[in-house]
């Protein structure tokens, strides 16, 4: 049962503004002065990036706490509850001292004239809390962009890291690959390195300024795959990752070259170590089976990752009729992420979650009937309970149900079926 000053905590923080957002460091930088700066005391890798910040992050997060390092974790957003953003050796901050430095926050905010956005409380309690519980390095996920998000605060990180870039959130980080990329470059800091993809989009504009700011750039090389065995070929042998999808290749040639870095600076890393954590990783809602009901649960949200979903959905399941549960929020572009996701023999649920930002299931119906073809089975819902039940009065033993179409939703079902 919740606690009920966590109850009251959430709710004060969401009275902030959930979908608020106001890009900028002025406010964020206010409250950590007063808080003597929390951030310039802490070890921290920065991540940004459109698709595959968490998943870095979190086989990160687990390799060095199987290390032997109290490891800092903040990621955005929460499934099904804020306590999963802020985690110390993957456990998560209690009910209990979320609601203390919440209200902590907020009240010196607004007893010094500060109108900070939820994720602005968010960031400056991680940062308290990492400070005070003694972590020994912590692993940032930006939260929409980079160059103006909260947590690009830090002055002088351990390293930059910047994984996948594609079209998402266009109209706050602009209209082409050259502008998002200066967006996410703007986490890089002087003479601190930064790693990123070989073949990334952008990539010369992360050169360009990792070169202003005299940061030396490592670039990663794509890595084999073995589909049979779900065994990666790596420098350190035969690796089983426990995260599924096609994409975590890129994810895991990061994290390997992030662990390089790592030990020049002194960090002691064994191979043994690495091997056994990213055979225990987890990261909810990207490509998550839950197998006793046949559910994949996976946030993609824009066309890049619905095409990675689609592609992995043919390597992993080839042979298995695909039963779709859909939702998104109206300002995506899901118009072109539908075109990866679905095919005419596909079945579609189209639905949405209690937020008010959804698009309409009747409207997402009709675009996939236009789109796709007007004699696909396609029905809406208005609910994910209720699509969740129908999938599962359709599904026959061999077919599979994917979740998809936003993290929020994916929490959503998450929730549902978890009681």
């Amino acid at each position: 049962m919740e606690n009920m000053l966590y109850s009251e905590a959430v709710k004060e923080l969401m009275s902030c503004g959930k979908f608020k957002i106001s890009l900028g460091l002025e406010r964020v930088e206010k409250l950590l002065n007063i808080f003597n700066n929390p951030q310039t005391e802490l070890k921290v890798i920065h991540v940004a990036g459109t698709n595959g910040k968490g998943s870095t992050c979190a086989m990160l997060a687990k390799i060095l706490e199987f290390s032997g390092y109290k490891t800092g974790l903040y990621t955005s957003p929460h499934l099904i509850k804020y306590t999963e953003r802020i985690k110390i050796n993957d456990i998560e901050i209690s009910e209990k001292e979320f609601a203390e430095l919440t209200n902590r926050v907020i009240e010196t905010a607004l007893s010094n004239n500060i109108d900070p956005t939820e994720f602005e409380i968010l960031t400056v309690m991680a940062f308290l809390y990492f400070y005070e519980n003694n972590a020994d390095v912590v692993i940032m996920e930006t939260g929409l962009g980079g160059r103006l998000d909260a947590t690009n605060v830090v002055d002088n990180p351990l390293m930059s890291i910047i994984t996948s870039i594609d079209f998402d959130h266009t109209d706050r980080l602009g209209e082409t690959i050259e502008q998002i990329a200066f967006e996410k470059a703007g986490i890089i800091k002087i003479n601190s390195p930064v790693l990123t993809l070989n073949d990334n989009n952008g990539v010369a504009v992360i050169k360009e300024i990792a070169l202003e700011k005299v940061a030396p750039v490592f670039l990663t090389e794509y890595m084999d795959y073995k589909s049979e065995n779900d065994l990666l070929h790596t420098h350190l042998g035969q690796v089983n990752l426990s995260l599924k999808g096609i994409w975590q290749l890129k994810n895991l040639s990061l994290v390997l070259k992030a662990l390089e870095v790592l030990k020049e600076n002194n960090f002691n890393i064994e191979e043994k170590s690495v091997i056994t954590a990213l055979g225990q990783v987890k990261w909810n809602a990207r490509f998550q089976h839950i197998k006793d009901r046949n559910i994949i649960i996976d946030g993609a949200h824009n066309p890049s990752a619905a095409k990675l979903l689609r592609e992995s959905l043919d390597i992993y399941f080839p042979s298995q009729k695909r039963i779709w549960v859909y939702s998104t929020l109206i300002n995506k572009n899901y118009i072109e992420v539908i075109k990866f996701l679905m095919k005419k023999e596909d079945i579609v649920i189209c639905t949405k979650t209690s937020s008010m930002n959804f698009a309409e299931p009747q409207d997402i119906q009709t675009n996939i009937l236009n789109l796709i073809d007007n004699k696909m089975h396609i029905i809406a819902k208005t609910s994910m309970q209720e699509a969740l039940d129908y999938a599962e009065e359709l599904r026959k033993d061999t077919d599979i149900v994917i979740v998809a179409g936003s993290l929020y939703s994916a929490g959503e079902a998450l929730s549902y079926i978890n009681k």
